[in-house]
């Protein structure tokens, strides 16, 4: 169960959104699996699940090793890119997604959202969202090299606020590898379960706390460091 936690200054709220806001895990798997399969690579798609949320960087050799990426790797993310794309229009947002971000700005707490889709991709979400008077800035992308489970995009959302590394963050994911993001970064993470990650996975990895959907974390919003102001 959570803690009676109370919130004694302001932080930033670091959202992953992909998975966490919007529901689009598994349209993410099912493009994988499709540009894989259009040259000559069947990946069963359990097994692409268990990767979402890990960037397209290191997919590809996470699913075949370095010699599949030197083979196929950039080939397989622009067919990736394309499958992907027509599926944009079946997304919508998680339960209570938004009101969380209203939540998190109305406690008083600095709000980024973290993603590694393509900037085309994060304006369709911002949009599904109506985020963009909400997140006082997001990432792309483009704005980092090495995805998570590095911690570079946690830092690089930061710096979007030009907050320094070492500033007092909470992040919101839905996979292990947002967890894992958030250790290396040394932030704490709080984690919504539309990963499709087990429980006994995540807290493992190291989530604080684990809750159905983002309107779960909302409602117990108080008890995290992301609560009012008292």
């Amino acid at each position: 169960m959570a803690g009676n936690v109370v919130a004694m200054a302001p932080r930033i709220a670091v959202l992953d959104v992909d998975g966490t806001l919007v529901d689009s895990n598994y349209h993410h798997a099912l493009a994988w699996y499709r540009a894989f399969r259009s040259l000559g690579e069947t990946v069963p798609v359990w097994r692409l699940h268990r990767l979402i949320g890990m960037g397209g960087d290191q997919l590809v050799a996470a699913v075949g090793g370095e010699e599949l990426e030197e083979r196929l790797g950039d080939q397989v993310r622009d067919r990736w890119q394309q499958e992907v794309q027509p599926l944009l229009g079946e997304l919508s947002p998680l339960p209570g997604a938004r009101d969380l971000l209203i939540a998190v700005r109305e406690a008083g707490h600095r709000l980024v959202l973290a993603s590694s889709g393509k900037a085309d991709q994060v304006d369709h979400y911002l949009d599904l969202l109506d985020a963009r008077e909400l997140a006082e800035a997001w990432t792309t992308s483009d704005d980092v090299e090495s995805s998570k489970p590095a911690p570079d995009l946690l830092r690089t959302a930061l710096a979007k606020l030009g907050e320094p590394d070492d500033a007092p963050a909470v992040v919101v994911g839905d996979s292990v590898y947002d967890v894992e993001a958030a250790k290396r970064a040394g932030m704490p993470a709080y984690v919504v379960r539309s990963g499709g990650f087990g429980d006994d996975e995540l807290r493992a990895a190291g989530a604080v706390e684990l809750y159905d959907t983002p309107a779960g974390l909302t409602a117990a919003l108080d008890t995290t460091p992301l609560g009012r102001q008292r």
